[in-house]
Order: C-alpha cells, then sequence, then structure tokens
C-alpha cells in the first residue's frame, strides 16, 4: 500500500445451573481493548515475535523501531533503523527480524535477543520496499518494492539479494503458503495477486480480486488465502488449490491490513477509514464483531497462543491491545 501518515491522505450471563436441568457453558467474553500502549510516530505495523514475548512496531515518521514487552504491555526499548521504516518481521526462529525502509530502498536486520542493529542490506534498483516476509523454513526473504513493481529475494545466510522476481503495479505485502511453496504478492496498483512458485522464483499465475488490494494472508491449513480490499471495503477469500476468489466477506471501511488466528478459525482486518477492527469467520465470512479501536488502524498481528491482537493505530500512534476470547 502507498504510505499515508496522515488520516485524511489514507481516504479498519453466566448460565444458571438447575438440577435435572441440561448445563450450559459459561459465555465467553466478547473480544475487546484491553490496553493501549504509546508507540512512535507514524506507527504502520506490527509483528510479533515467535515466542510471543516482543512486539516490534515500525515507526515511520521517526525512523526507529519500538520494541514492546507483551508480558509488561508497555516500551522496552527503541531501536534506530532505516529511513522512513514501513514494515517488520520476524523470522521463524526468532533471532532476527527485518524491517523494510521506505524511504533509503534497504533492509534492516534487527538481532532480537540484544534488540540492535545488526546489518543493513541495500536493495540496489530496489526503489521503496514496503512489505517483507520469512519463508517458513527461514532460509529466504521476499521484500516487495513499490516504484520497481517487483519482490526482492534475500539469502538470510549470506545476506545478500538472489533474485528480482517482476510481479504486478506496486506491490504492496508478500505472505508464504504454510508449506513454503508459493507466495502471494498484492498490487495495489492493478487489483490483483501475483503467485510466485517459490522454487522457480517465477511467477507462476495471477488472480484478479478486490481494487486495491493491500495485504494478504494464508489460513493455517494453507487451503485458503484472505486479500483485504482497500478499495472495495472486503476481503477476497481465495481457494489456493483452484486460483481464484471463491467469495468476498465484507467487513468495515477502508481495510488495510488482515491476519488469521492461529487455530484458523477467524480473521481479524483492521479498517483504517472508520477506527475499526472488524473479526469475521475464517469457513463462512460470517463477521462476528467490530471493535473500535485507535484512529486510522493500519496493521494487525495475532499472538503464537492466539489470546492477543495487536493493532497499529497511525494517527494517534498507539496499539491497541484486543483480547480475543
Amino acid at each position: 500500500m502507498i504510505p499515508t501518515i496522515s488520516r485524511t491522505a489514507m481516504t479498519f450471563a453466566a448460565a444458571t445451573l438447575l438440577m435435572f436441568a441440561p448445563v450450559s457453558a459459561p459465555a465467553l467474553a466478547a473480544p475487546r481493548v484491553v490496553d493501549t500502549i504509546d508507540a512512535g510516530s507514524g506507527s504502520y505495523s506490527v509483528a510479533i515475535s515467535a515466542n510471543g514475548k516482543k512486539a516490534y512496531v515500525a515507526n515511520y515518521n521517526t525512523d526507529t523501531v519500538t520494541v514492546i514487552d507483551v508480558a509488561r504491555g508497555d516500551t522496552m526499548d527503541v531501536i534506530g533503523v532505516g529511513d522512513s521504516p514501513y514494515a517488520v518481521a520476524f523470522s521463524p526462529n526468532g533471532k532476527k527480524a527485518y524491517v523494510a525502509n521506505y524511504g533509503d530502498s534497504s533492509v534492516s536486520v534487527i538481532d532480537v535477543a540484544s534488540d540492535s542493529l545488526a546489518d543493513t542490506i541495500h536493495l540496489m534498483g530496489g526503489d521503496m520496499p514496503n512489505a517483507v516476509a520469512f519463508s517458513p523454513n527461514g532460509k529466504r526473504a521476499y521484500v516487495t518494492t513499490r516504484f520497481s513493481d517487483s519482490v526482492f529475494v534475500i539469502d538470510v545466510t549470506t545476506g545478500g539479494v538472489t533474485t528480482i522476481i517482476p510481479v504486478g503495479s506496486a506491490p504492496s505485502s508478500v505472505a508464504f503458503s504454510p508449506n513454503g511453496r508459493i507466495a502471494y504478492v498484492t498490487n495495489f496498483g492493478d487489483s490483483t495477486v501475483s503467485v510466485i512458485d517459490v522454487a522457480s522464483a517465477l511467477v507462476s499465475g495471477t488472480i484478479d480480486v478486490g481494487n486495491s488490494p493491500s495485504s494478504v494472508a494464508f489460513s493455517p491449513n494453507g487451503k485458503f488465502a484472505y486479500v483485504a480490499n482497500t478499495g472495495y471495503d472486503n476481503v477476497s477469500k481465495i481457494l489456493v488449490s483452484y486460483g481464484d476468489v471463491t467469495y468476498g466477506c465484507y467487513v468495515g471501511d477502508g481495510p488495510v491490513s488482515v491476519a488469521i488466528s492461529p487455530n484458523g478459525k477467524l480473521a481479524y482486518v483492521t479498517n483504517s477509514a472508520d477506527d475499526s477492527v472488524a473479526i469475521f469467520t475464517v469457513r463462512t465470512c460470517r463477521l462476528m464483531n467490530t471493535i473500535n479501536v485507535g484512529v486510522g488502524p493500519t496493521s494487525v498481528a495475532i499472538s503464537p497462543d492466539g489470546k492477543r491482537a495487536y493493532v497499529t493505530n497511525l494517527d494517534d500512534e498507539t496499539v491497541s491491545v484486543i483480547t480475543t476470547k
């Protein structure tokens, strides 16, 4: 998605037990915001470490990453990175985090144990990197570059770029299937998803989705993928084996980011234009809840245990913490 650092520019009873009567299970508490944590200026995206102990927030306006202690629910450190960091992702083993720096065509490598900058990878010819994802085996990282219409493939061991894959217009996000065989790239500029065959590092197909697709996530079983379409106010449900959209899940105004719960049952979507998060069932696309969060929510990440969702609120520089049960 094209960076926007202002909201206007962005146009997300207990059951009674009676003797001899059927016993009803206690009602679960509805999802709700349980905490609000200060982040940095231009807090655009959030990721949670594999062990669930830390959350990293990329702060576009201050060239920093805020480190949140998940257990305490507060900021524990701030890491200086490249120019205009836009997206952040943890490696599967939790030892590194990669930050896509939109303003200087680079990727900052953070050592997670020390919360310090370990390296900087320059993407020669990769203009405006805006999303990053690691392969499930942790050997490769894919970085989308907004103005280069391409994905840069980084060898995580060497830190070098091995391949550049042309995709659609203005790629905005990337995600790997759970088995690591394919990667989906949302192309914000032409309303498509590029399907990359990971083994060959080539685009094997293109899927038409809604207007201005900004984010994509796979279900844990790999059967479906979900694409947030900012311009259509919906989420496209893709049947991966067929390679086509099977359903449109309607959410709120200006959906930007989508994340799937670890158990694969629910999807969480940030609605940037109405300051909310929509929660719908993955199987049926039934809207279950709409939760008010901060101003201009842009990114959502769910903790590995599935108990919390973290939402960056771009315009009030905070992170909303949602209990998922």
